[in-house]
């Protein structure tokens, strides 16, 4: 655990014995309502006792299947219960999974992560989907997937296959999770990680902001998080892209520096735990994005397209990294 600033900022946690933080939502909600630059100052110090303080890692994902998904999540254009303009498109192949794996490989990720809108995979899809993941693993780049929920005996197929990460994420706390969400509860989605974790694969779990929710509501995601035994070892924050024939379309969007607070506490929260850059991060200024890896943040999302919605093009990627010193993991 890392001192308090020079200003000597009360520390909003309880502790234990071994000195690490006990987190409470209360603690969390206080944690969010330090001064700016306080709150940056503990996020950094903390970011650099585990990290290296310029090094980002880089995932490439990929949409595997796209679109008809039986969820309502008020966020996703691949909802079947929304008007989107979106094109379903049928399980990809093997070939063409592989050919995007070796371009984001060439282009310098070191993580791959298919991403298929189930509400969980059938049998012949997980069987289809382990062909992939055995040809990305023997490119040797990281594998990862998300393919909705599952089972214990599917998580340990995909682990048997080389699955490295499986990403599920709890998108907000359980209190505001009903209001973006009807077809399935918060515990199934503690359930999958459960699985996945009992299979022994790692966990990329983390959360969607700018839905509405309070700062509280989002101290209560951060809460969950660090309630996971072990915590997620990838912790994406996802800022809402807001498309039209969603329910969350036309949402007031969140204050810029609130989204820079989400990733400090995060940091702080989850010392150990990489913070990804992910959705809505095309729509991030250069100096905006800055500030979220003066904050902690240390892996992204590479590539242009991310599922459905458009991603930071890979050389304002490189030119970013250039002008703040950053190298890629």
């Amino acid at each position: 655990m890392m001192n308090d600033s020079p200003l000597r900022t009360p520390r909003p946690f309880q502790e234990r014995a071994s000195t690490a933080p006990v987190w409470t939502r209360a603690s969390l909600t206080a944690l969010f309502e330090l001064p700016f630059n306080d709150l940056l100052w503990r996020a950094q110090s903390v970011h650099r006792a585990h990290f290296d303080p310029n090094g980002v890692q880089l995932s490439t994902l990929l949409s595997i299947k796209t679109g008809g998904c039986p969820e309502d999540c008020g966020y996703c254009p691949q909802s079947a219960h929304h008007s989107t303009d979106l094109a379903r498109q049928s399980l990809l192949t093997t070939e063409e999974v592989l050919d995007a794996a070796q371009r984001a490989k060439s282009a310098g990720a070191t993580r791959f992560c298919m991403g298929a809108a189930w509400r969980s995979p059938k049998e012949h899809d997980l069987d289809q989907v382990i062909h992939m993941v055995r040809a990305v693993r023997d490119l040797g780049l990281e594998t990862c997937a998300t393919l909705g929920m599952l089972s214990p005996s599917q998580a340990e197929r995909l682990k048997e296959a080389g699955l490295e990460y499986y990403n599920h994420n709890l998108d907000s706390d359980r209190e505001f999770y009903g209001d973006i969400i009807k077809t399935r509860q918060f515990q199934d989605r503690l359930d999958t990680l459960q699985a996945v974790r009992s299979a022994g694969m790692k966990v990329c779990c983390g959360g969607i902001v700018g839905m509405g929710e309070t700062r509280s509501h989002r101290a209560g995601l951060i809460h969950e998080l660090t309630q996971l035994e072990p915590a997620p070892e990838s912790v994406p924050i996802n800022l809402l892209v807001q498309v039209q024939g969603t329910p969350l379309y036309g949402t007031e969007a969140l204050d810029p520096l609130e989204f820079v607070r989400t990733i400090a506490c995060a940091r702080i929260a989850l010392p150990h735990s990489r913070v990804r850059l992910s959705a809505g991060r095309e729509g991030l200024s250069d100096e905006l994005q800055a500030l979220c890896f003066l904050a902690g943040a240390n892996s992204i999302f590479y590539g242009e397209r991310l599922l459905t919605t458009d991603n930071q093009d890979m050389q304002r990627d490189r030119r970013l990294f250039e002008r703040l010193g950053l190298h890629p993991e």
